[in-house]
């Protein structure tokens, strides 16, 4: 019987080597895939989603935060992601587990660990840090401001991070092939649902949140 198939999405060749070698010596004959960047997954997944598991790093080129995740699961909802990431507090890892990551899995944890944690993901459980409390109170600003992003629509999440990177509506209306008259309607939604009334300060909103994309 054939092992899992695992992507594990990182831009650091180092950390996938010594990632791939932990899960050699921990599963039955693994089949893993490395990949170091968002768009080479999204191409790598549109030929083929016969996967068990990806193994998917919060920073890599072409996410921002959370951004990656949130194409994931928009994409792809029948496949589990479990973040791994160096970024470990516990708004991260809520966030993460809010936004549809099977698990959240600290970079630090020594080896052992890390073979048990995807052993246990594998086997359909969700998994976190010993010292994750679920039920710490989360800063309500920054709860507001969430509460306020889950109302947009996946393009208007991809029209506000083009936003907040600097970009203009004929720039984003380019990028994303539709008219520039499309992209100001989103922008007025988008405003809208986060009640501010320019988008310097829609930018100034998502930055008070660490990867809020």
């Amino acid at each position: 019987m054939p092992g899992p198939r695992i992507i594990i999405v990182d831009d650091h060749p180092l950390f996938r080597d010594a990632l791939k070698q932990t899960l050699e010596l921990s599963l039955n004959d693994p089949e893993l895939i490395e990949i170091g960047g968002m768009q080479e997954l999204s191409d790598f997944l549109a030929k083929t989603i016969d996967i068990d598991l990806i193994l998917l790093d919060l920073t890599i080129p072409g996410v921002q935060g959370f951004s990656g995740l949130i194409h994931l699961r928009e994409q792809h909802p029948e496949l589990p992601v479990a973040i791994i990431s160096a970024t470990d507090n516990q708004e991260t890892i809520r966030r993460s587990l809010e936004l549809g990551a099977s698990a959240f899995v600290p970079k630090s944890l020594p080896i052992e660990e890390v073979r048990d944690a995807i052993n246990k993901i594998l086997a359909g459980e969700t998994w976190t840090p010993a010292d994750y409390d679920p039920t710490r109170p989360e800063n309500n600003e920054n709860a507001e401001i969430m509460a306020r992003l889950g109302t947009l629509t996946p393009q208007q999440k991809r029209v506000l991070k083009m936003l907040s990177e600097g970009m203009l509506n004929k720039q984003i209306a380019y990028d994303l092939e539709v008219s520039e008259a499309t992209i100001k309607a989103h922008v007025s939604a988008i405003l809208k649902k986060l009640e501010v009334s320019s988008r310097t300060q829609a930018a100034i909103t998502i930055s008070k949140i660490d990867n809020a994309f």
